[in-house]
């Protein structure tokens, strides 16, 4: 099976037209047709279909363009890697952050690194909650710069501290809940969680720490923006890093409940997976991270 062939088939199904999946590749539609019939008689089965849109794929061609798209992808990897360990600084890199993050060091390190390495685009991502680290598992993002989990695997992660954040409690500008002196009064309100799920999250942290229990689950969210909205107009309780609930974009409608128990103290730093060779890329990233932070 040939790479090139792979290729061509990813291309057409991301394009959903011969034409255009030719122009990309640069190549005519003749010889783009020709790899992927070849594809098809090597494997007895037909990979695409016409349409009057376009071309589509078969239940075949949708498992094949799955797989030969994790295939292209990780050559491109090894490629972009290979070119950077001999001093070509070109590529792309994937980068998640929870907003704190993007907040206080990401503006400064895009600016230093894109200044340094110009031909190294960077693709960003919002996370409000790493825990699971999935994307940087799958390989969908190369570094997540955010809340270091406690217990994380040091077997399969590398970690680099960057700044430290507290996660306070928020609620709307006049809510009932913003006379609440401790944690206990806040038990039956309708919380916001920053999680895929309720099993887990800063919330339910917080509520352990000082031995309770978790608080009742209004809404669960992975948007800063989506948090605040909620927050800033209804009676929801939520946790900020401090610094984004302080800062003039959110303080018109948000307040911090005085709470006597501390909140939840949280390392935020680069996690990236402990490959064999970590690429030049990444280990600039990381290094100008730190120059932001510090």
């Amino acid at each position: 099976m040939k790479l090139n062939a792979l290729n061509a088939l990813v291309v057409a199904i991301e394009e959903g037209s011969l034409r255009s999946a030719a122009r990309r590749l640069k190549v005519s539609q003749p010889a783009l047709s020709k790899m992927v019939r070849e594809l098809e008689v090597e494997l007895s089965a037909t990979l695409l279909v016409r349409t009057s849109q376009g071309v589509m794929p078969t239940v075949q061609g949708q498992v094949l363009f799955e797989h030969a798209q994790k295939i292209t992808k990780e050559l491109r990897a090894a490629t972009d890697k290979i070119l950077q360990l001999g001093g070509d600084m070109r590529g792309v890199l994937n980068i998640a952050a929870v907003p704190v993050a993007v907040m206080l060091v990401m503006p400064e390190t895009l600016r230093t690194f894109g200044k340094e390495f110009p031909n190294i685009r960077l693709r960003i991502s919002e996370e409000l909650f790493v825990e699971q680290l999935q994307r940087l598992r799958s390989g969908q993002v190369d570094i997540v710069v955010g809340g270091i989990p406690e217990g994380l695997a040091s077997g399969e992660f590398v970690t680099e501290e960057l700044i430290q954040t507290t996660m306070v409690v928020v609620v709307r500008k006049g809510s009932p809940h913003a006379q609440a002196t401790n944690l206990s009064q806040l038990v039956q309100a309708k919380w916001v969680y920053t999680n895929a799920g309720t099993d887990t999250g800063y919330a339910k942290r917080l509520f352990e720490k000082h031995g309770l229990p978790a608080p009742a689950v209004g809404a669960v969210v992975n948007s800063t923006l989506t948090l605040l909205a909620l927050v800033g107009s209804s009676d929801y309780v939520g946790l900020l890093p401090e610094q984004i609930a302080r800062h003039p974009l959110a303080a018109p409608y948000i307040s911090l409940v005085p709470l006597i128990e501390p909140g939840l103290a949280l390392t935020v730093g680069a996690i990236v997976l402990r490959d064999a060779v970590v690429s030049p890329a990444i280990r600039h990233f990381i290094r100008h991270l730190h120059r932001a932070a510090h």
